[in-house]
């Protein structure tokens, strides 16, 4: 079931290279002149064509899409900050997360899925902030709506969330769509999963209007909850994947166990077993668990007995500045001293085989 990278990954890290200011000048420059836009088009590997064609006509979308990177491959590692394979980048590597994303499985589908729903977050949030020429806040919500305290006015600036996603899934999944094999299908299925994950999410915040504070007069508009939840949910689905075989005509699937239920458009999919991750291993882009803090007193995946599988683990005795006896001053400071906190840590052994050092 092993494919080549595709998509956004051949282009994400460059894309995210050129377009952040912190890392690099080019976007400044491009705006400078002009027509630098069409250079860095061009140069940015792995797009189809009607990719390119979009990121001539919105280099301010691709700006805000590099900017968002750093948000998602950030949640991500938050939802696995205590798993064997904790979403690690490889910072000499184009495809971002190595030769983990070559196996089918429920790893790819998360990661799918949340860059996915990074691109409708990071893109919707542009449009609210005047970043983009080509949307702004939602044109629909105007006028006067109901709901169950009443009747309120559209005011505001609503997040635009169906651009965003109608721009996520033209640019993300126009490779796919090109693609008739299995792969395709099923980074299709989990990029419309972390689109549709982004506006479940989407709440009505309302400001009163009216004597002395009473909601008399309510005004009110849509905005994206923080990305957390997104990330919350996505973990959640991540969990109760669903292993899945392509169906006879090669439309679709069908789960690969009949004793599970068959996936909804909410759920992520997958086709392989994932690897153990617990060594070195060039073959699967596993980077192993060698160095790894492990939890001593845990029962869950950061245990030192699953973390390290069953290696065992090194201690070490560290001190730490920490933060201690603090109180609050009126008005309005809280004051803390500084302490020194001495703590054992504990670290997952290497193995004893030294070919897991070799290089992803």
């Amino acid at each position: 079931m092993n494919s080549p990278l595709r998509g956004i990954w051949l282009w994400l890290p460059l894309l995210l290279t050129w377009l952040t200011p912190e890392v690099s000048s080019s976007w400044w420059y491009m705006g400078a002149t002009g027509g630098s836009s069409r250079v860095m088009c061009d140069n940015v590997p792995g797009l189809v064509s009607s990719q390119r064609q979009l990121c001539h006509r919105h280099p301010d979308v691709m700006r805000a899409i590099g900017l968002g990177v750093t948000e998602w491959t950030s949640e991500c590692q938050y939802q696995f900050r205590q798993h064997r394979w904790n979403c690690n980048t490889l910072d000499r590597d184009h495809s971002l997360f190595g030769r983990v994303l070559l196996r089918s499985s429920r790893e790819s589908a998360f990661v799918y899925a949340i860059s996915s729903a990074g691109v409708v977050f990071a893109v919707t949030r542009a449009c609210s902030q005047g970043e983009v020429k080509s949307c702004s806040c939602d044109p629909k919500k105007m006028g006067s709506g109901k709901d169950s305290k009443g009747v309120f006015d559209w005011g505001g600036c609503s997040d635009n969330i169906d651009y965003g996603i109608k721009f996520a899934r033209a640019f993300v999944d126009a490779k796919e769509r090109k693609g008739k094999d299995a792969r395709a299908l099923m980074n299709l299925h989990n990029n419309r999963a972390g689109r549709k994950s982004v506006k479940r999410f989407l709440k009505q915040e309302c400001k009163c209007h009216g004597v002395s504070g009473s909601c008399s007069l309510r005004t009110c508009w849509l905005a994206m909850a923080d990305f957390r939840k997104t990330g919350d949910y996505l973990w959640r689905k991540y969990n109760g994947a669903i292993q899945v075989v392509m169906n006879q005509d090669g439309t679709g699937f069908t789960v690969a166990n009949e004793r599970f239920k068959k996936p909804t458009k909410n759920d992520l999919v997958y086709f392989e077993n994932s690897p153990d991750y617990c060594i070195r291993d060039r073959e699967t882009g596993s980077l192993g668990t060698a160095g790894r803090v492990c939890n001593l007193t845990s029962r869950g995946m950061d245990s030192c007995e699953v973390m390290c599988c069953g290696r065992g683990y090194d201690t070490s005795h560290v001190t730490r500045m920490i933060k201690c006896g603090c109180k609050f001053h009126w008005c309005c400071a809280v004051r803390c001293q500084d302490c020194l906190e001495a703590l054992d840590v504990h670290t997952c052994k290497a193995p004893k085989n030294a070919d897991w050092k070799s290089p992803t």
